[in-house]
C-alpha cells in the first residue's frame, strides 16, 4: 500500500431541519391549537484513532465528506428525524488542523479516542414552542441552524518510542529487521527506504517498545536533496534517537565522520527540538572491518566526532552487538515513558461520544 501521510479534506456537517407551523385539525375539535414538531438535527463529523491504520491515502482520493441534514418538523406533534453522523477513521498520531488558521484542533493519540471535529446545526422550532396564554394559535417556526463547515489538514506523525536516523544505505532497515518483526525492503544500493517502518522490539513478556525507521538523509535535504526533510516529522514523538553510522562505506574515501556531522547538521536545520532530543551513537558494519582494527578504528571516529555520549558497535547484518543495544534502549524508554495528553479544541473539550457525555 501506498504511504501517504498528508492529506487535506473538506468536511460539512448537516444542517438542521426547519420547525413546522402545523394545527391540530379533527372533527368536533374546533380550536385543536398548535401541533407543529422541530426540525431534526443535522449529523455531526466525529474522528476517531484506528490502530490497524498506518496511512492516510483514504483521505488522499476521497476529501469531500459531507452529513445528511436533519428532516423539517412535520405536524401531530412529531419532529423530524435526526440526520446520520459520519465516522473518519484515522491512524493513531494523526493531527488534525484547520487548514485556513493552521490552528490544531486535535492530535489522535489514544486508540479508540472519538473526537467531534464537525457539529451539526440544530434543528428550528415547530410552532409548538411558541404557544401561550395570549398566543393560541402562533404561526412562528424558526429554520434549522447550518451546521459546521471546514477545510482540514491531516498530518501523520507516526507513534514510537526510538527513532532510527542516518544516511542512505547506513544498515538502518536491517537494523530495524533485526531486533523487530518489521520487514522493510533491504538492498545494496541507497534509499531503498521510501517511506517509514514501525517494529514492535519483544524484550521479554509484556516488555516491548515502538521503533521508526525512516528514509536516510543526505547533505542538502534542507534544500531538497534526496527526500528532503519531508519524513523527519515522523521521529518528533519519540523519546531518543539512534544515529546510526555506516562504519565501512562502499565508497572509497567516503569519511563517516563528515557524513555522521553532516546529518546532526540537517537535523539542527529542520527542527531544534528534534535537534536536542536523546541521541545515541550506533555505529553499524563493523563485521566489514578486520578485527584487528575495529578498536583503533572507533576510537578514532569517536574523537574525530567529539562524541560524549553512548556509543554501541554492532554489526546488524551478523546480529552482533545488538541485546545490550536493544536492553540499553529499553531501560530507556521505560524511565521516560509519560503518557501524551492530547491536545483539543477549547471548543470540542468534554465532547466524548454521539450518545452522551457533555456536548
Amino acid at each position: 500500500m501506498k504511504f501517504v501521510d498528508e492529506a487535506t479534506i473538506d468536511v460539512a456537517a448537516g444542517d438542521g431541519g426547519a420547525g413546522c407551523v402545523s394545527f391540530r385539525r379533527e372533527k368536533f375539535i374546533p380550536f385543536g391549537g398548535p401541533n407543529g414538531g422541530d426540525g431534526g438535527r443535522g449529523g455531526s463529523i466525529w474522528a476517531v484513532a484506528d490502530r490497524n491504520l498506518n496511512t492516510l491515502i483514504d483521505y488522499r482520493y476521497a476529501r469531500r465528506h459531507e452529513a445528511r441534514n436533519g428532516e423539517p418538523g412535520r405536524g401531530s406533534d412529531q419532529f423530524g428525524a435526526a440526520g446520520d453522523d459520519i465516522v473518519l477513521r484515522m491512524p493513531l498520531g494523526t493531527i488534525i488542523k484547520d487548514a485556513d488558521t493552521d490552528e490544531v484542533l486535535v492530535e489522535l493519540l489514544v486508540p479508540d479516542e472519538k473526537v467531534l471535529i464537525c457539529k451539526g446545526g440544530d434543528g428550528g422550532f415547530g410552532n409548538l414552542h411558541f404557544k401561550s396564554s395570549t398566543n393560541r394559535a402562533p404561526r412562528q417556526k424558526t429554520p434549522g441552524w447550518p451546521g459546521e463547515r471546514r477545510k482540514l489538514r491531516l498530518e501523520l506523525r507516526v507513534l514510537a518510542d526510538v527513532g532510527l536516523l542516518g544516511m542512505p544505505n547506513a544498515g538502518k532497515s536491517t537494523l530495524i529487521a533485526s531486533v523487530s518483526n518489521a520487514r522493510p525492503k533491504i538492498a545494496d544500493y541507497p534509499f531503498t527506504t521510501l517511506h517509514p517502518n514501525l517494529g514492535v522490539v519483544r524484550v521479554g513478556p509484556e516488555q516491548s517498545f515502538v521503533v521508526a525507521d525512516v528514509p536516510g538523509l543526505i547533505e542538502g535535504a534542507a534544500e531538497g536533496a534526496g527526500l528532503g526533510h519531508q519524513f523527519l516529522r515522523h521521529l518528533q514523538r519519540t523519546q531518543l534517537l539512534l544515529h546510526v553510522v555506516d562504519m565501512a562505506p562502499f565508497d572509497e574515501g567516503v569519511d563517516p565522520v563528515a557524513q555522521a556531522k553532516a546529518i546532526v547538521a540537517e537535523l539542527k536545520k529542520y527542527d531544534q527540538l528534534l535537534h536536542d532530543k536523546p541521541r545515541w551513537l550506533v555505529l553499524n558494519k563493523l563485521d566489514m572491518v578486520p578485527m584487528e582494527q575495529r578498536a583503533a578504528r572507533v576510537k578514532d571516529f569517536v574523537k574525530r566526532f567529539k562524541w560524549k555520549g553512548p556509543v554501541f558497535e554492532i554489526s546488524a547484518l551478523a546480529r552482533e552487538g545488538l541485546d545490550p543495544l536493544v536492553r540499553a534502549v529499553f531501560e530507556h524508554v521505560q524511565a521516560h515513558k509519560h503518557p501524551v495528553a492530547p491536545e483539543v479544541d477549547p471548543r470540542f473539550e468534554g465532547v466524548k461520544d454521539t450518545d452522551g457525555g457533555a456536548a
